[in-house]
Order: structure tokens, then sequence, then C-alpha cells
């Protein structure tokens, strides 16, 4: 089909090993410029090798390695997607595998983000059994701007500039920006936003102002949760299950 063809090519990106450069990523490249004159791909991502702890490759004769599904069965399939998109490997270098590394990321990420979502969920549930009242997240309540306090309106802002230096990083394909802005982003979020508001999100003041803090929360969260699902799309998708039970209306992300 030629008018598919001339519409999908040359392709957004291409992905291989560092090995395929003069391999797949030289062949294409010879063969395009002699047929068309151009490149094959508008941009190229090239990840490293892998290696055993010891630096060593690879290899099932020696067995270096620990097995991948007794990983993903400590540390879950989505862990070891950050850690590997957190790596030299998407830099195109090399990368000594090691069980620390993925602790270390859940301790940073990963439980923040889930004490993050806990007690969200938490606080819900306080305001629901003391206004007598069911939670339900109200997009819209997010632009009345008049009626939140300079703290939500803070943390509203922030989530709008990390959204945006969010996209920007995953179109120009820098993947190895992506875990350090999500850890950023949940570190002010529990560290700065759920420390300093805490007594209205826990109905200290009035049942108005907690719901409003709720809702900044919930709709900071739901964002994020939308965000970090092309990195983390299994826990996203848990978070999510439990979220949309408190949309207010129907909600669609084109995210």
């Amino acid at each position: 089909n030629k008018e598919l063809f001339e519409r999908t090519f040359p392709a957004d990106f291409v992905a291989e090993g560092i090995d395929q450069t003069r391999g797949w990523f030289y062949t294409l490249l010879v063969l395009s410029t002699a047929i068309f004159n151009k490149p094959p791909f508008k941009n190229l991502v090239v990840n490293g090798l892998v290696l055993a702890s010891d630096g060593q490759k690879m290899s099932k004769r020696k067995q270096n390695y620990p097995d991948p599904l007794d990983m993903v069965k400590k540390f879950g399939a989505d862990c070891i997607r950050c850690y590997l998109i957190n790596s030299p490997v998407v830099c195109g270098e090399n990368l000594r595998f090691s069980e620390n590394g993925l602790l270390d990321l859940t301790k940073e990420f990963l439980l923040p983000w889930f004490n993050a979502f806990r007690f969200l969920l938490q606080y819900i549930s306080v305001y629901e059994k003391s206004s007598k009242t069911l939670f339900a997240y109200d997009e819209s309540q997010t632009n009345n701007v008049e009626s939140l306090l300079d703290l939500d309106k803070w943390m509203l802002s922030y989530t709008q500039s990390f959204l945006l230096k969010y996209h920007f990083e995953m179109k120009s394909y820098r993947l190895f920006n992506l875990i350090p802005n999500l850890k950023d982003f949940i570190e002010t979020l529990t560290k700065w936003y759920i420390r300093l508001n805490r007594p209205h999100l826990r109905g200290d003041f009035s049942a108005d102002s907690q719901f409003m803090s709720l809702n900044v929360l919930f709709h900071c969260v739901l964002q994020f949760t939308y965000a970090v699902a092309p990195v983390c799309p299994f826990l996203a998708e848990h978070y999510y299950q439990h979220l949309k039970i408190y949309f207010h209306e129907p909600h669609v992300n084109d995210f």
C-alpha cells in the first residue's frame, strides 16, 4: 500500500540495543538513503546492555543472574520497569543489575506513591463519616480559585508544571528523565502538601474546607496516576480502579 507507506514513513522512532549500531541501524540507514534519500526514522532510541552484578555478561551457563520471574514475584513488574527506565541502559550505556537498586526505587518512589494514595482514601472515609455525605470528585471545583486555600492553589500549579515537563520529556523520548520527575512530584506531594495541609484534610476547620482540600488532593493523585500509567501500568490501573468510584460523573482522560 503505497499511500499507507508514504503516510507512515519515516518511522517516529526505532528502538534497539547498542549492538545494532553496525547492524540493523546501519542497514536501515543505508537502504533508506539509497532508495529514498532520507533517513528511515525520526528518532533513534538506543539501549545499553544489562550485565550481571559483577559486570560480566549474563550467562545461562554461569547462572550469574537472578531468575527474572523471581524478581517479578518479589518486586513486581512495574518496579523492574521503573528501575530499567531510570538506569544508564536508556542512555545507551551498560547496567550492572542489582537488587539493591530495586529496593531503593521501592522505598523512594513506589511506597511514597502508595502512602499518598492510602492517605487520600483514609481521609475520604473520615470526611464521609463526619459529614454523612458521600465524597464525589468534582474537577470543576479545582478551577474555582477564589474558594481555594493558597496551599491548594500552589499544589494545583505545581501539578500542571509537572505534567507539562513530563509530557515534554515523553515526546522527546528522554526516558531517563521520567523517574526523577515522578519522584520529585511524589516527594513534594507527600512531604510538603499533605504534611502542611493535614489539618484541612482531616477536617479540623470545616467540612467545606475539608472537601475542597480533599478534592485538590484527589485531582493531583488522579493526574499523577494518568501520567505514570505508561511507566507503571499495573499499579496505575490498580489505583485508578479504586479512584474512579468517586467520580462525580463519567470521566475521560486522553493522556
